[in-house]
């Protein structure tokens, strides 16, 4: 694409995204309220959206913990693969170690909060200059700055990003970009829209440009650039058919989270008329209403035989709203999982209660999860793993190929896992129990290392299978 289609097509985007808008601003107003917005008087929906985008990170990609593997695609069985495990292992390291020095962690749960409100989420990821701690810079970009399209293959895989940048900014984001001379004498600097596009390319995986939007004249390409991988991932947290961009948690709670709020809001009022009450005054000549302060002790002048100050009945009671606040408060944390995703208050919970949070967990986000891994989590690592293989500290791994498999192993990931092995723990008991014929059957080493893979057991502590030889006798 050249700068002309690049502005045009993200003026077409834009102008299909501009509809959600408003229910977008509408969200973020009501669970992450800005600086200067209107006030909230609730706050029962910022809380949950806080709480949910925190447990989505703590389940799929936990802090300084290993969550996901580079293991072979097929079964080992000689040293040449036995080595090519070694190397991925090593591989899976070096880019944790990387994530763990990055910002990683930090802007990706910002990401979840875009993804827990709007619906989208979009992560940039980018090579940091060399001599940092880690080769590997992170940025959660807002949703106001960028506009998506959809691809053949259903992800959000072409994203244009809006910016406004000054002349030097520009030139240390991108050095040596030809730039029409803007400044005149002593003026500030301006602000110039700079308009980011990736998109995906057959022949190079994916490309990038950078186009000016001069005020006068053509638009200027100020840099363009390959990749292996997009520096721009896009995920969804729920997508209808037809639909471009995602639905979130806080826009299905919306009419609850308003109607709590307007609640609040009048439990607010009656609670000031019932602190400070109404009332009334007669013109007598001699109490003047605009003097009077109600404060203890103060002396309020009134006419002889006049009524003066006197105080009008309240209203009805409203005890009736906090039935109803607590409903539209427990929907609101049902909707956005803050009740059933949460750490439990009861302490310490069983084993088993342990399970079955974690499987109800799973049944909940099993949709999200698949869309997540699919959409975030896959990219997310592949692109990592190109821009160290660009620096030459991880050989090339091949995600799609058929040597290679990735696996997750955050908490969530764990769950089936661990189902699995409570059904092989029960299966071994019961094959114990019906005596010495059918233990005869069971493999216990066998047992041990399958169970060691499910949990993601280190393989260090595996003793490896020893291999059979023969050995033919000397013959004298």
């Amino acid at each position: 694409m050249g700068p002309e289609e690049i502005l045009a097509r993200h003026a077409r985007a834009a102008a299909r995204r501009r509809p959600l808008e408003t229910i977008w601003q509408d969200c973020y107003d009501h669970a992450l309220p800005a600086p200067g917005a209107a006030p909230l008087f609730d706050a029962t929906a910022a809380d949950a959206a806080e709480q949910l985008a925190a447990s989505l990170l703590a389940e799929l990609a936990p802090p300084w913990s290993r969550w996901f593997g580079l293991v072979p695609a097929r079964a080992l069985h000689d040293e040449a693969e036995a080595q090519l495990a070694r190397s991925l292992t090593e591989t899976a390291e070096t880019l944790q170690g990387h994530l763990d020095r990055s910002n990683f962690a930090l802007e990706l749960h910002q990401a979840f909060l875009d993804l827990v409100v709007a619906g989208t989420g979009l992560l940039s990821v980018e090579e940091a200059p060399a001599g940092e701690a880690s080769a590997l810079r992170f940025r959660a970009v807002p949703l106001r700055e960028a506009v998506l399209e959809e691809g053949a293959s259903g992800r959000l895989d072409t994203v244009f990003r809006s910016l406004r940048l000054t002349e030097d900014e520009i030139r240390q984001r991108w050095p040596g970009a030809p730039l029409p001379p803007t400044r005149r004498g002593d003026e500030p600097a301006p602000k110039l829209r700079v308009v980011e596009a990736a998109w995906p390319d057959p022949r190079t995986g994916h490309r990038f440009a950078a186009v000016l939007e001069a005020d006068s004249g053509p638009p200027v390409l100020l840099a363009e650039g390959r990749f292996a991988e997009s520096p721009f991932i896009a995920f969804r947290w729920l997508k209808l058919p037809g639909e471009t961009y995602g639905r979130g948690p806080v826009a299905k709670a919306l009419p609850d989270i308003r109607t709590a709020n307007k609640v609040v809001e009048l439990i607010l009022k009656n609670a000031s008329i019932a602190a400070t009450g109404i009332w009334m005054a007669e013109d007598d000549g001699v109490l003047n209403p605009a003097t009077i302060r109600l404060v203890p002790g103060a002396i309020i002048p009134k006419a002889a035989g006049s009524s003066g100050l006197t105080p009008l009945a309240a209203p009805g009671n409203f005890d009736v709203s906090q039935l109803v606040l607590q409903d539209l408060r427990a929907r609101i944390r049902g909707a956005l999982l803050a009740d059933r995703i949460a750490a439990s208050e009861k302490a310490p919970m069983t084993a088993t209660e342990v399970l079955e949070r974690a499987s109800a967990a799973a049944r909940l986000l099993g949709a999200t999860y698949g869309r997540l891994q699919a959409e975030l989590l896959t990219p997310l690592i592949a692109r990592c793993l190109a821009l160290l293989r660009r620096r030459g500290e991880v050989p090339p791994v091949e995600l799609g190929g058929r040597e290679v498999r990735l696996v997750y192993a955050s908490p969530l990931a764990r769950v089936q896992a661990r189902a699995d092995a409570a059904d092989t723990l029960l299966f071994l008991q019961t094959a114990v129990a019906l005596g010495p014929e059918a233990k005869a059957t069971l493999d216990a080493g066998a047992a041990a290392r399958w169970l060691a893979r499910t949990l993601g057991a280190p393989p260090e502590i595996i003793r490896r299978e020893p291999t059979m030889t023969t050995e033919n006798p000397e013959q004298e």
